[in-house]
């Protein structure tokens, strides 16, 4: 059977419409990190998302290669992720897309080691006439969190949001974004291929216990 993070792991990918509190643990990523408008056609985050993808897929289709990684099991691909933030602001302006900072995210099964990370990245170059030096083997412990599913556009978040900080209010909660955490976003659906207004967007903020 193929492994797949979204439904075996549930509670971090698939949350309901209200939010909740979740503790992330350590997660390893293939990363790419990037500034700018993440809408400028054949932009930065354009190729991040294109390196991104081509190392996942060389690891998942690694055990028809000569390089058998210990432990590999099938999975599927998990969801696109992304980490965003800009500079000498707290939480996101949705209104000045070209000053974001961000990282850009695919999880990786835990079998994957650096060195399989490594082979993965030479190998996706090599075969995909791409330029992949700038991913990153990530580990990311995001802790304690605020989560909710989000549904429609990008640009509606803050709606959302809002009911993300109200919630924290009422439960003794305070945001916990800083420079080492940051709004995070997993991508559930392919905006090439769904309707704008039933994109499905995971947002989690960190936040800390009063």
């Amino acid at each position: 059977m193929t492994f797949d993070f979204k439904k075996e792991y549930r509670e971090f990918y698939l949350p309901k419409l209200e939010p909740e509190i979740v503790n992330v643990p350590s997660i390893n990523f293939i990363a790419v990190r990037g500034k700018g408008d993440p809408n400028e056609k054949e932009g930065e985050y354009s190729r991040a998302i294109s390196v991104l993808y081509a190392v996942a897929y060389t690891i998942r289709m690694s055990y028809k290669s000569e390089h058998q990684i210990e432990g590999y099991y099938k999975f599927v691909v998990p969801p696109l992720e992304g980490f965003w933030w800009q500079d000498n602001v707290i939480g996101v302006d949705y209104s000045n897309k070209e000053n974001f900072n961000w990282i850009s995210l695919i999880r990786l099964p835990e079998f994957v080691t650096e060195a399989d990370f490594k082979w993965a990245v030479d190998e996706a170059e090599k075969k995909k006439k791409l330029d992949c030096s700038k991913a990153e083997f990530l580990n990311i412990t995001e802790g304690l969190c605020v989560q909710i599913m989000h549904i429609g556009s990008y640009d509606d978040e803050p709606e959302t949001v809002k009911k993300m900080d109200e919630y924290l209010k009422e439960n003794g909660y305070l945001k916990d974004i800083t420079e080492n955490r940051h709004h995070h976003e997993i991508y559930l659906s392919d905006p090439r291929k769904t309707g704008t207004s039933k994109l499905k967007t995971v947002i989690r903020h960190p936040v800390k216990k009063i």
